[in-house]
């Protein structure tokens, strides 16, 4: 097999041929379509409130008349610092309307790396929380000398104003005291929705403008922007949307990724793509919250990362819902153990799992199990249509390995990001010319079968060198998990001091409930000799480290970055 010939094609559902129809247009003009057409289906649902498409644009436009009327240029940043809320999104659609970029900023960052994004995409407008604006802002306000307009808002502030009261008397939401800032001009968000005309400000987008600044996670060094265009989302939402078969008008998404991670942003600008409702979850740890949601909402469509998948397990009334309505879950972000794949689908119905893999470079995803034909368990699925993917040698990075062989994943398509902000060095380490054509190089170790479905091997940089061996820390979970007495757990890497340049794979646990009982002297003995018995001699744990709570990032992926 060539990987030119794409063999995943074979593969696809019937109906699907190697490309989708993208249209070229800005995403500002679809969604006015999408939403003339749905002006009166709900868009969001959050914690009891419902906004409509029409509600949601006219919203957005008096977001985007502020940006406009106080000075804020097309093409300059917005960085949006906010859970999953009714605001984010009013912000993120005004901040396109106005021919500006937006920029998700953590709610969880340290107000250090809070200036390091801000001075970096050099933005001209911040809107945060009014607890982020007090505590960690503040401090660094004066260092931002480019931002030039700062829009604040609470958690409750589209809330009845019953659920606001009782939220300050509970005092179970942060907040904080909002003041003038030199240099600076300072809103309310609710002043703007109130003040500001609903008028759209008629700024002419471009497919080649600028939509996104999302910056990578950060675990190799410094977090870069990656520049996302109009012309790359539009062709990553038309191209997820249609190979997903989703409804105009007609699905009902739940997700905890947050929308300052291109996973969630992806999908909830997806779900704007498509006419349809989403429900926003501002705690993705809530999982009793969660469940009330889809108890009241009977969404049709699940989006989460594996560990939120198992932690919903864990609830009773997960596994008393009804699950007629859901059409399939999308898994993706880290691995997905087989096993409790298998469990989460005794719950949910046969066949609903779809692993998928893709990165912020790409707009969201590259790869997934089809919905309709052939699926395999613990692949990540094909090339998705106007996608290709190649696996190349590690040392060389450009010499194509037989099947089944283990190397770096490249992909080409319209998807693929138009750079990293103002780092042309590193922009050219990871889009590179092959054959005439740019590929993105994603420093991710992974293998294709014969029939094109790609398997995810590990992160280059999570590999462990142990005397020489490659160990693949997701390979060795992967087995491990298969343990009754796991629930999470991690290989990392850590110096081995009597070999200089080797290292000795380290296995972090967190101990699953049933196994509460037992000490963790005699779950190590337990779980080395199961580790013994399946894996290779280099690959058995020489450390096992127990922890209460397996340190997770914003997204919900076990966080190595802490664990190392």
């Amino acid at each position: 097999m060539k990987y030119h010939d794409r063999p995943w094609l074979s593969h696809y559902p019937v109906g699907f041929g190697p490309e989708i129809e993208v249209p070229d247009i800005g995403l500002v003009d679809h969604f006015e379509a999408i939403a003339a057409k749905f002006s009166q289906l709900p868009a969001t649902h959050f914690l009891g409130m419902t906004l409509t498409y029409q509600e949601l644009m006219a919203l957005s436009n008096r977001f985007a008349q502020c940006l406009v009327q106080n000075g804020v240029q097309p093409g300059d940043v917005v960085g949006i610092n906010l859970p999953n809320s009714p605001q984010y999104l009013i912000a993120q659609l005004g901040t396109l309307k106005a021919g500006c970029a937006a920029s998700g900023v953590s709610p969880l960052l340290t107000s250090g790396e809070m200036l390091h994004q801000l001075k970096d995409s050099r933005a001209k407008v911040l809107v945060t929380m009014d607890a982020i604006f007090e505590l960690r802002f503040l401090p660094i306000s004066q260092d931002l000398t480019a931002l030039s307009l700062v829009i604040v808002t609470g958690i409750l502030d589209f809330l009845p104003w019953y659920k606001r009261l009782a939220g300050r008397i509970l005092k179970k939401v942060p907040h904080g005291k909002v003041q003038p800032v030199s240099g600076k001009t300072v809103f309310r968000l609710t002043d703007i929705l109130s003040n500001y005309p609903d008028r759209d400000p008629d700024v002419k987008v471009k497919p080649e403008d600028h939509c996104l600044i999302m910056y990578t996670g950060g675990t190799t060094g410094t977090p870069k922007g990656t520049v996302i265009t109009h012309r790359n989302m539009v062709a990553e939402l038309a191209i997820v949307t249609g190979w997903l078969d989703m409804e105009l008008g007609r699905e009902v998404i739940l997700s905890a990724f947050p929308l300052f991670h291109i996973a969630g942003l992806a999908l909830g600008l997806g779900t704007m793509f498509i006419g349809s409702v989403q429900i926003l979850i501002p705690n993705p740890r809530d999982t009793r919250h969660i469940v009330r949601e889809m108890a009241r909402y009977h969404p049709t469509i699940l989006v989460n990362v594996p560990a939120l998948y198992m932690m919903l397990l864990l609830e009773p009334k997960f596994k008393k819902l009804d699950f007629s309505r859901l059409n399939f879950c999308l898994s993706a972000a880290s691995p997905f153990p087989t096993e409790s794949i298998a469990e989460l689908e005794q719950v949910i119905g046969p066949g609903k799992v779809l692993e998928c893999y893709g990165m912020t470079e790409v707009s969201s995803l590259s790869t997934m199990n089809p919905r309709r034909g052939t699926r395999k368990l613990g692949t990540v699925g094909v090339p998705l249509p106007n996608t290709r993917i190649k696996v190349v040698d590690l040392e060389t990075r450009s010499r194509e390995v037989p099947v089944g062989h283990e190397g770096e994943i490249i992909t080409s398509g319209p998807q693929v990001m138009k750079e990293y902000l103002n780092q042309p060095e590193e922009t050219a380490l990871v889009l590179k010319d092959h054959s005439g054509e740019t590929w993105l190089h994603t420093g991710d170790v992974g293998r294709m079968d014969e029939d094109g479905f790609l398997t995810i091997v590990d992160r280059a940089k999570d590999m462990v060198n142990v005397g020489g061996f490659k160990v693949f820390s997701r390979e060795v979970e992967e087995k491990l998990y298969e343990h009754h007495a796991i629930e999470f757990c991690a290989i990392i890497g850590i110096p081995n001091p009597k070999r200089p340049g080797n290292e000795i794979v380290k296995l972090v646990v967190e101990p699953s409930l049933n196994s509460a009982a037992v000490s963790h002297e005699k779950l190590r003995e337990q779980i080395l000799a199961f580790a013994s018995e399946n894996l290779a001699p280099y690959k058995v744990p020489k450390i096992i480290e127990f922890v209460n709570t397996m340190p997770l990032t914003a997204v919900g992926k076990v966080d190595k970055k802490a664990l190392r």
